[in-house]
């Protein structure tokens, strides 16, 4: 069989998921062909210009201001701005001809089956044989799709839906057609999580497919509840959101930015073609909700919904709907006692247990929507999905919440759920008890390191199937720590690669953590032979202890604060100066601290979603964990001019002072924090540790050897002078504050390498210790302390 490769991307529609869809394939590296129809009249911008129907710039408009709409859009659909330039744009009357180059044609145009046949129609004219055709539908059945299509068209036809956004929802349901051949249906499978960085789920072609049918009707289920127990907005949205490991935004706020209309549209969808639906009564529309679609209170797009953004006395206030007046109000303080019993249960799958026993409206409220949810789910097999994990997997990559509903009903467990269920009126499907009979007490399972579901057909426990490219912490932890503390753990990952485990609250890193990174090179370097730093917790690291540090400079414990800054620069130093490799795994946040350990690493694994810079300056310190050292010793590497390099350090300087954060692993490369031909990105961040070990082992064939410590060239008073003129600008164009001026000058003065008559070679060892004095001068300011207490409080930087 002929090995297929995308090379070129052909997408019709610019729309919102089109022009996002696009995006995400120019964000790795494929060529893209966006096309969409031409305008049939002139805007008045072009009637000024003199313009017809027939100029190449009319006829584009319609696609060229959706791309450029999408790619100001925030969040940024791309991963860095250059990306765009691999996109081009045309119309489907004078470019469609150019789809015969394209090795996968994706049609996004509008939900209505008579547009879709006859765009299908023109694809056919000019397709290649053998190219991939997919529909991102989300209901419309294929077989309607592909009606009155060749055998080439129909054998290469597939749903591939994409969740909104397409760059950061890591759903992809394939759905293949009738006549789909299995050779198509499982590259588009590989291709979505190995290329598009995906969680791919194979669905069945149901109405709303798996993650809509579900999520779609735990919401329309929630709504009767809500009526019915009479909650209000915000209550709900606190028993909804992180608490039970589910988005901030949680039900409504997530509705308000998804779109009322958009979620009625879908429901209706469900309901009118699931008629034998055994919950079909959950899909009807309640009254709020039809008023509100009455009143086009659709959420953000109509600037009003669930919540409404309102000025009061030049303040931002946003109100909330009362769901039974449909009139706006302040929000009211929501507290639960249920909710204070999980204060102390970390983990959020251990909450489930403690919620469903609540004796408040908030135990009876999880009560209730997870037996309708667990009923629900249990009933869609085989119907929607012939795997239970299918479900998970869809709720979790295309929801967004932390588990799906066959694992938090396992957390609960099994016969405790089905009890539950009972009382509440409900009852699982019979494959569910049969389970139990044959001896199975949940739905999951590990065996020999691999998570294992229970098949149906099989009547076992079973393997669930793709594992291998991955290595998952959470199926290797019980059987591969060799080593732990509070705060951290080493687990050996084979062939003698060690992969040390942050588990502190965020992941900070304090000083359990940073025993854990000296244990794992002390180990690697007497008996093992590499280290990574991974973990798999949706962001790799806020960086320091900030509280500690804090606790420290109130109680002026400065020899405290000096021999802890010192341990954290000496264990950062030994990931650079080991006999062993050592590799950085960062996704996520990845601040400061974390952010300085990925710059001294002998190499940085990043996810595609890793958002990492140097933000101690927003807490009115300077980066003295090596931080500010490298970006000098960064600029002094390049083989520039010290004219050149001069305006290189501001570059750095000012991305320290402003605490710029990369918003993709792409953008790091741009301000410093990762470098090219030493550092990898990977988009499925599941693959990010095994693609570590790989290269960790390749380091070792390769012959690694310890680097030598190599001098600094710093300016000196050269590069001070620039620094101190540039922040006594900003602070008399009140652009700075007194203490902004104050941290500038000293991180400049590290920088800088001091006040040196003329540039002059040092160690790196010379700049960590004026990294440490600087930050020890600062944290004994009041405005610095005021910063980092309000931070701690609010999650937010003080300006003072």
């Amino acid at each position: 069989m002929k090995k297929r490769h995308i090379k070129k991307v052909a997408v019709i529609g610019s729309g919102i998921m089109g022009s996002g869809i696009a995006c995400h394939f120019a964000n790795i590296g494929v060529e893209v062909l966006l096309l969409d129809i031409i305008p049939r009249e002139l805007s008045k911008a072009e009637e000024a210009k003199n313009l017809t129907l027939e100029d190449a710039q009319v006829r584009n408009r319609l696609v060229n201001d959706s791309l450029k709409a999408s790619l100001k859009s925030k969040p940024s659909p791309i991963y860095d701005q250059s990306f765009a330039s691999r996109i081009s744009t045309g119309n489907l009357e004078d470019d469609l001809e150019k789809i015969k180059d394209a090795d996968w044609i994706i049609e996004v145009v509008v939900e209505r089956l008579d547009i879709k046949k006859l765009v299908f129609e023109k694809i056919e004219k000019f397709r290649k044989k053998g190219s991939i055709i997919s529909s991102n539908t989300s209901g419309i059945p294929i077989k309607f799709m592909n009606e009155g299509r060749s055998e080439d068209f129909q054998k290469h036809f597939a749903v591939t839906h994409f969740f909104n956004p397409p760059r950061y929802l890591k759903l992809f349901e394939v759905v293949p057609g009738p006549s789909c051949s299995s050779e198509v249906k499982d590259f588009l499978m590989m291709y979505g999580e190995k290329f598009l960085g995906k969680t791919s789920v194979l669905a069945k072609d149901t109405p709303a497919f798996i993650g809509n049918r579900i999520g779609i009707f735990g919401i329309m289920s929630l709504f009767h509840i809500v009526k019915e127990m009479g909650l209000t907005v915000e209550e709900v949205d606190k028993l909804t959101g992180p608490i039970i490991g589910r988005p901030k935004s949680a039900t409504f706020r997530t509705i308000d930015v998804v779109g009322l209309d958009t979620l009625v549209h879908t429901a209706n969808g469900v309901s009118q073609n699931a008629p034998n639906d055994e919950m079909h009564d959950s899909f009807a529309i309640p009254d709020f909700v039809n008023t509100m679609m009455e009143n086009k209170w659709l959420g953000s797009k109509s600037k009003q919904g669930f919540y409404k953004k309102t000025l009061s006395n030049g303040k931002k206030e946003i109100l909330v709907l009362d769901l039974d007046s449909l009139e706006y109000r302040e929000a009211n303080k929501v507290s639960f006692s249920t909710l204070g019993n999980t204060k102390s249960v970390e983990n959020v799958i251990d909450r489930f247990k403690i919620l469903v026993k609540g004796t408040d409206k908030a135990g009876e409220f999880f009560r209730k929507t997870l037996s309708s949810m667990f009923a629900y789910a249990s009933n869609r097999i085989p119907e929607i999905s012939d795997e239970l994990y299918r479900i998970d997997d869809a709720m979790k990559a295309g929801f967004g919440w932390e588990h799906g509903p066959f694992q938090i009903w396992d957390s609960i467990g099994v016969e405790k759920g089905i009890e539950m269920m009972t009382k509440e009126g409900y009852t699982p499907n019979k494959w569910v008890t049969e389970m139990l009979s044959k001896g199975s007490k949940s739905f999951y399972g590990l065996k020999e390191g691999a998570k294992t579901y229970f098949d149906i057909e099989e009547g076992k426990q079973i393997k669930i199937p793709g594992q291998d490219a991955f290595i998952i912490l959470d199926n290797i932890r019980e059987t591969k720590t060799i080593w732990s503390n509070k705060e951290a753990s080493i687990q050996h990952l084979g062939d003698g690669v060690l992969n040390v485990e942050f588990q502190s609250k965020m992941n900070t890193i304090g000083s359990g953590v940073l025993q854990a990174v000296n244990k794992g090179i002390d180990l690697a370097e007497q008996e093992y032979e590499a280290v990574i730093l991974g973990n798999q917790a949706a962001n790799f690291s806020v960086g320091a202890n900030l509280a500690m540090a804090f606790m420290l400079a109130i109680e002026q414990e400065y020899d405290e604060l000096s021999m802890a800054t010192r341990m954290f620069q000496n264990t950062v130093m030994r990931l650079k100066y080991s006999s062993v490799p050592t590799l950085i795994t960062p996704r996520g946040m990845t601040f400061g601290g974390a952010c300085e350990m990925g710059l001294h690493a002998d190499m940085v694994v990043a996810a595609a979603e890793t958002y990492t810079g140097l933000v101690e300056f927003g807490v009115g310190i300077i980066p003295a964990g090596a931080g500010t050292k490298e970006m000098t010793k960064r600029v002094s590497e390049l083989w520039v001019k010290d004219d050149v390099k001069l305006n290189r350090l501001r570059d750095a300087f000012i991305n320290i002072a402003m605490a710029k954060v990369a918003t993709s692993a792409e953008e790091a490369f741009g301000l410093g924090y990762f470098q090219k031909g030493k550092d990898l990105v990977v988009v499925n961040a599941d693959r990010q540790i095994a693609t570590a070990k790989r290269h960790a082992l390749q380091m070792l064939e390769d012959g690694y050897t310890q680097p030598a410590p190599k001098k600094v060239k710093v300016l000196g008073q050269q590069a001070l002078g620039m620094f101190m003129v540039g922040t006594d600008s900003l602070e008399k164009g009140r652009y700075a504050s007194e203490h902004d001026k104050k941290i500038a000058n000293k991180l400049g003065y590290v920088m800088a390498g001091g006040d040196l008559s003329e540039p002059t070679m040092v160690s790196e060892q010379y700049l960590l210790d004026l990294e440490r004095e600087a930050i020890l001068s600062l944290l004994t300011e009041r405005k610095t302390l005021e910063r980092i207490e309000h931070t701690l409080k609010t999650g937010k930087p003080l300006r003072n």
